[in-house]
């Protein structure tokens, strides 16, 4: 009887879970944005190769607004249908993937 007793409790114990604390880390990210500064200027201001450029791209499109970096790379805010979007290319007409 005291061996079932001792084998009874041997297994419970055995049975039970012992809480544990896992160790704190601090983990810090750090994250760097890069916002490049465009500033708008009149449509009339683009270049003649990008609206070359766009034309030949997106013939339907709707140039609305244009702006320009000191990279002189553009950012064409466009309408082709029901759908309006930005594109960017360079001085030359080159587009630019972002």
């Amino acid at each position: 009887m005291k061996n079932l007793f001792l084998s009874a409790a041997i297994v419970l114990g055995g049975l039970t879970s012992f809480a544990s604390t896992s160790p704190i880390s601090n983990t810090i990210v750090k994250i760097a944005v890069i916002q490049e500064e465009y500033t708008e200027i009149k449509v009339e201001e683009v270049p003649a190769a990008v609206i070359d450029a766009l034309k030949k791209a997106y013939p339907d499109a709707i140039l609305s607004k244009a702006f320009k970096n000191e990279k002189s790379e553009y950012k064409l805010s466009v309408t082709v249908g029901d759908k309006v979007g930005s594109l960017y290319a360079n001085a030359d007409g080159t587009w630019i993937k972002k």
